[in-house]
């Protein structure tokens, strides 16, 4: 149990200094036009899906996808956490500041993009016939084929 908590709590913080590296760039780079924060912003949220989708297809080959799910689930969650809650600290404003407007924008777009890259991820496997549960049942069918004939008494 507790591997797995490490292992919800390092997407967590992957997932979140994600989203930091992408504020700093706006703010240290000084970009005032809102095309290009929209660029980088994207960009951002296009590195957490991506991060989603591999970890998806990791963790879907090796554990059943009700697991995977809730793993995935439970580290976007704090990280969204962290990531309303901090985060504006993080570009120079408070979360007070954004307005509550800003923040549902921001929690929409994040579950977004965590949501679909997790599911692109795991249709993937699945898709593939790699995921948990196919390998099972493939292994399964296999033993069966391979017990050998018992004869019949008469």
């Amino acid at each position: 149990m507790r591997k797995r908590w490490l292992r919800i709590g390092i997407l967590a913080g992957a997932l979140f200094v994600i989203n930091v590296a992408g504020r700093l760039v706006v703010r240290l780079g000084s970009i005032e036009e809102v095309d290009s924060q929209d660029r980088v912003t994207l960009l951002t949220y296009a590195a957490v899906g991506l991060l989603m989708a591999v970890l998806a297809i990791w963790w879907g080959r090796l554990r059943p996808l009700g697991v995977v799910v809730a793993d995935l689930a439970g580290a976007a969650v704090a990280a969204g956490v962290l990531i309303l809650l901090v985060g504006p600290f993080v570009s120079g404003t408070s979360p007070a500041a954004v307005g509550v407007g800003d923040s549902f924008n921001v929690a929409w777009q994040f579950a977004g993009f965590v949501a679909g890259g997790s599911l692109l991820g795991m249709l993937l496997l699945i898709m593939v016939g790699r995921d948990y549960k196919s390998r099972s049942l493939k292994q399964f069918a296999e033993s069966k084929l391979t017990k050998p004939h018992r004869p019949v008494r008469r």
